[in-house]
This record gives structure tokens, C-alpha cells and sequence, in this order.
């Protein structure tokens, strides 16, 4: 995630370039009007959009074109390379575009287009039609949120949309507040979503501070802590999840946890002052905690009650290799152990060890926030389990996030996904169906689950969904930092990770999709 505009290489494409040398389905990197431009061929048509993913800047150059769409290699955001818009989270701005011309051998990017306005087509005091709610309420200001009130505006609904927060933080980029953000790589202004004055220029109302009480399914309103209510044409529960807290009430020093911006800040301000810091959990949150705190030159150390870290979600090969990346980077570790107590000055094992810390943060997993959804009468079984709409067992309330449990594709299992990308791509699904109306055009959703975790400069990323294997092959070298694992069950593939292979990890999230195995290697 960079502002630096890196040197412009390729072709100036307003020049022109061999119509030869734009192939169908394959990113050409050249430049225009002073920026970074991919052309790319499908079918007759010829594509310019800009070469930078409006998510973290991400090289699209190195992407995937899939129909008409262009897949970003590093967190595999979609645009259309039609309009450039945003077709899958994680991004959400629009690429620029340019009109382009073919003719006598060759091709030559021209002008580009004048950018869309804004989402909403019209003000939301104007009727929906097609069926569409009234009205649209949001409980939770979190990416789902977020992202299900802009896809509301860019399906074209022009209802009201009301986002609820508990917090006095607008929609932030949650995954940086334990990575760059935290070891101070990232400024503030790259945290929000958007800028503020987005969501007053497309008709969202976001209401911070304000703790939803109860919801009336029958009467359709949402009552506030403050005795104030909302009525809503239809309801988003994206109520996301709270960290667990450990049970320590004669801690010797204030315990952090992180799940807000509020909680990087205050584990920023206590990093200033502190020199030892220990970790509890070996989670991906715990070690990219711990990254960022070493980053930052504090002394680390992990205590975690797995034998070996995050070998549950990814084997003990990458287990491994995680620890070994951090304990060169000086992290030590104690595992198989748990917290005892928390004193001014350190930290009481179950061995009794006693670990010198003057600053102290717990990741140890998070807890679903449901209790809204029970009292409602919303049926809930370790989440709030929805259909493959994405809608609850009250008809007009949907869900998506860190909440939900859902059919996962041709499954009848139900599983619950914490991760960002599938809370984003969950609540554009649901936002589509709410535009929908219920009159026969409903989406499911099947996508692909995906996440990436950062532990200094080494990133995995995962696609699928694995919750146990029979089979794990390793493609490339792990310690060479260059590999493909691949969890199978009863020899179909369910899941494959990836260090530095991004077109790997691409594709096989694309055959995954499709019900194909991946071709690793």
C-alpha cells in the first residue's frame, strides 16, 4: 500500500502498439497520460483501464482476466475492465478508464473517461421501484456494512439507507490496524474507507455512536438505547464479533485487545512507552500483532497453547516455517502454555515461568455478537444462520459477516468464516438481493472464500475452506519462501496457500469456482 508512483515502463500506449501484441485474455503494462495503463483483448473488444488496484495498489499487470473482468494477484479485488468498476471486494473505487481505437495494425489508447459522479443515481427521497424496500437499515458499521450500502447505491437503489454504529469510528480498513497501521507503516488517513464526505455524496446516513436495543420483526423498526426508533423496508445484521476476553479481574496492568481503530491507537500509545511486550495467542492476529510490535523494537514474546502456531488452519509445515520467519525477526515463543496472571511488570505462565512485559495483548479468538438476532427471535446456532441468500429466518432481515453462519456452496454444511474479504463479498450479495425485492433475481452466494495474513514481508494467501484434510502437498520450497500447499480431502482439493505465488493462488481460486481441481506446479 504505497502513494509513490513507481517509474512508468511499457509502451506509451497513446502512441499506439502492434494490435498484435494486445493477446486475448493477457495484461499488456504500458502508460497514458502520465499513468500506469493495462490493455488487454476479449473477444473483439479491447480494454484500457489504469494498472494499479485501488485497494493496496496491487499490480493488475500480474492479474487475472476472467471474462471481462480483471482479478488484482495480491487480495484478488475484480473490476470490470467495461467500466472499471469494482465487481468483488476487497476495492471499492473505480479504475480509471480509456477509450480506446484499433485500426491498421494497430492500437492506441486515446482519451479517458470522465469519471462517474457519484453512486446513487438519484436522491434516496425518490421511490424504488422493482419491488425494492422503502427503506434500508444497516446494524453494524464494519466492512459489511460498508460495502452493503455501496452496492445498494451502485445497483441503483434510491431508498433511504441508514448505516448504525456503536462506535465513533466510520467504516475503517480493519485487516492494517494489526499490520502496517499498527507497526507504523501506514498513516491515518490510509485507514478510513472513505472519506467522510462519500457517504453524505451518496445519500448514506451513518449513525455513530448509537447501540441498537431491540428489533421488532413484525413491526419492522430497530429501537436505540436512547428509546429512539428506526423503521426499515429491510434489515442488515453486520453486527461482526467481540474479542474474548480473559478472565483476570486483579490484572496488574491493563490487558489490550484489538479489534477497532481505538484499539490500535491505545496499543500505539502504550508501545511508546513500553519495552517488553507479551503476546497472548498465536492466532493471525496474535502474530501480526507481534510483527508489528517488533517492527516497532519492542522485545516480543508469544505464548500461545498450541504445540505449534496457526497449524490447525494451515499444517504443521507452515506452522513451522511462521514461527521460524518470527523468531528471526527475535520473537521468542512459549507454547503449550497459558496465562496464570498478569502482574505490573510481567506475566505468570502455567509453567511458572514469569515473563518480564510491560505491555501486554491478548488475540485469542473472537465471540459473534447474536444476542441483537436471539432476542428477535432470528435463529442462531453458533451464528445467525441464514440461506444461500444470505436472508435469515425472519423474512426481509439478512445477515453477512463474522456473524453468520451459511451454506457453504453446494454443501449443506453451514460454516462461519472470519475474514474480511468474505464479510465484504457476503454483504454485496445480500445488498443485491434487498435490491431485488424478492421478485425471482436473487444471488446466491458461493464465493470462494479468501485471506491473506502479513508477517513482516512474508504474505500467505488462502483460498478455499479446509476445516480438516486427509491429504497436504507442498509444491515449491516453504523455507525458500516460494510454494503452493494444497489441503485435499478424500482426494478432491479444498483449500490451497500460497507464499509468493499470486498467480497460483488465482487460479486456483478461479478453479475452485468453477468445481475444477487446481493444477498446482
Amino acid at each position: 500500500m504505497s502513494d509513490e508512483q513507481a517509474p512508468l515502463t511499457g509502451p506509451d500506449l497513446k502512441e499506439g502498439i502492434a494490435a498484435a501484441d494486445v493477446l486475448e485474455g493477457k495484461p499488456l503494462l504500458g502508460h497514458a497520460d502520465g499513468e500506469p495503463v493495462i490493455v488487454t483483448r476479449v473477444g473483439t473488444d479491447v480494454f484500457a483501464v489504469g494498472a494499479k488496484c485501488t485497494h493496496y495498489g496491487g499490480p493488475l499487470a500480474e492479474g487475472l482476466v476472467v471474462g471481462d473482468t480483471i482479478r488484482c494477484p495480491w487480495h484478488h479485488a475484480a473490476f470490470s475492465l467495461r467500466t472499471g468498476a469494482p465487481v468483488r471486494p476487497p476495492a471499492l473505487a473505480n479504475l480509471p478508464c480509456w477509450r480506446v481505437e484499433e485500426g491498421e495494425g494497430k492500437i492506441r489508447v486515446t482519451s479517458r473517461r470522465s469519471k462517474p459522479a457519484h453512486l446513487a443515481p438519484a436522491t434516496s427521497q425518490a421511490r424504488p421501484s422493482n419491488g425494492a424496500p422503502l427503506s434500508v437499515v444497516i446494524i453494524g458499521g464494519g466492512a459489511a456494512g460498508a460495502v452493503a450500502a455501496e452496492t445498494l447505491r451502485r445497483e441503483g437503489y434510491t431508498g433511504r439507507v441508514v448505516i448504525v454504529e456503536a462506535g465513533q469510528a466510520t467504516p475503517t480498513d480493519r485487516p492494517n490496524l494489526s499490520k502496517d497501521y499498527l507497526a507504523g507503516n501506514a498513516p491515518e488517513e490510509w485507514i478510513p474507507l472513505h472519506p467522510d464526505s462519500y457517504y453524505a455524496d451518496n445519500d448514506i446516513e451513518i449513525l455513530l455512536g448509537h447501540d441498537v436495543k431491540a428489533i421488532d420483526a413484525k413491526a419492522r423498526t430497530v429501537t436505540m438505547q436512547d428509546g429512539s426508533s428506526l423503521p426499515y423496508g429491510a434489515l442488515l445484521l453486520a453486527t461482526g464479533a467481540t474479542p474474548v476476553t480473559l478472565d483476570m479481574p486483579d490484572a496488574g496492568q491493563k490487558i489490550h485487545y484489538l479489534r477497532t481503530l481505538a484499539d490500535s491507537r491505545a496499543i500505539i500509545a502504550a508501545a511508546a512507552k513500553a519495552r517488553r511486550a507479551v503476546v497472548i495467542g498465536s492466532s493471525f492476529i496474535g502474530l501480526e500483532v507481534a510483527a508489528s510490535l517488533r517492527t516497532r523494537g519492542l522485545e516480543v514474546t508469544v505464548v500461545g497453547l498450541e504445540e505449534r502456531p496457526l497449524e490447525r488452519v494451515l499444517g504443521a509445515e507452515l506452522g513451522d516455517f511462521v514461527r521460524a520467519v518470527h523468531e528471526e525477526h527475535g520473537v521468542e515463543f512459549r507454547l503449550g502454555q497459558s496465562v496464570k496472571g498478569v502482574g505490573p511488570s510481567s506475566v505468570t505462565l502455567s509453567s511458572g515461568e514469569e515473563v518480564a512485559a510491560d505491555l501486554v495483548v491478548a488475540g485469542i479468538g473472537v465471540r459473534p455478537n447474536v444476542a441483537l438476532a436471539e432476542a428477535a427471535g432470528i435463529a442462531t446456532d453458533r451464528g445467525i444462520m441464514v440461506d444461500e441468500f444470505l436472508e435469515t429466518s425472519e423474512p426481509g432481515i439478512f445477515a453477512a459477516g463474522d456473524i453468520v453462519r451459511f451454506p457453504y456452496r453446494d454443501s449443506s454444511e453451514l460454516i462461519r468464516v472470519e475474514h474480511w474479504v468474505v464479510a465484504e463479498r457476503q454483504a454485496q450479495t445480500a445488498a443485491r438481493n434487498i435490491v431485488s425485492g424478492g421478485n425471482g433475481r436473487g444471488e446466491r452466494f458461493d464465493a470462494v472464500p479468501f485471506f491473506w495474513s502479513q508477517h513482516y514481508d512474508v504474505v500467505i494467501n488462502y483460498v478455499g475452506h479446509a476445516a480438516k484434510w486427509d491429504t497436504l502437498d507442498i509444491e515449491g520450497d516453504i523455507a525458500g519462501r516460494d510454494c503452493a500447499v494444497t489441503y485435499r480431502a478424500n482426494g478432491k482439493t479444498l483449500a490451497v496457500a500460497t507464499i509468493f505465488r499470486d498467480q497460483t493462488s488465482l487460479e486456483a481460486e478461479l478453479a475452485l469456482e468453477r468445481g475444477t481441481q487446481p493444477e498446482i506446479g
